[in-house]
């Protein structure tokens, strides 16, 4: 693949990015040693080695799910600064943003 600063330009602007020429310079160096070692492990005989997810093994560690009791409501609404009898009472979301300006 062929990169130049046109290209960098190209993925800073879909980015949204307004890059100093001295990140450009320097962006361009990083995707040339990238592409450098890319090329290296491409020239590497992987044919004996087997696909893996992950350089180290990994076991993952179960447990059993176990039944607790749950807290109860009133528990639950104890301290809630506004509450109903069974819920939890928050401003209706379009309040919220009018007030945030979101």
């Amino acid at each position: 693949m062929e990169i130049d600063k046109n290209k960098i330009e190209y993925v800073a602007s879909l980015s949204r990015l307004n890059l100093p020429e001295t990140e450009k310079d320097m962006f361009l160096d990083q995707l040339f040693n990238i592409f450098d070692y890319i090329n290296k492990l491409n020239k590497l005989d992987t044919k004996d080695v087997a696909p893996m997810a992950n350089a180290i093994e990994l076991n993952n560690v179960f447990r059993d799910d176990v039944k607790i009791a749950s807290i109860l409501k009133q528990q639950a609404l104890g301290n809630a600064p506004s509450k109903t009898p069974n819920f939890f009472k928050v401003p209706q979301v379009l309040d919220v943003l009018l007030q945030t300006g979101s």
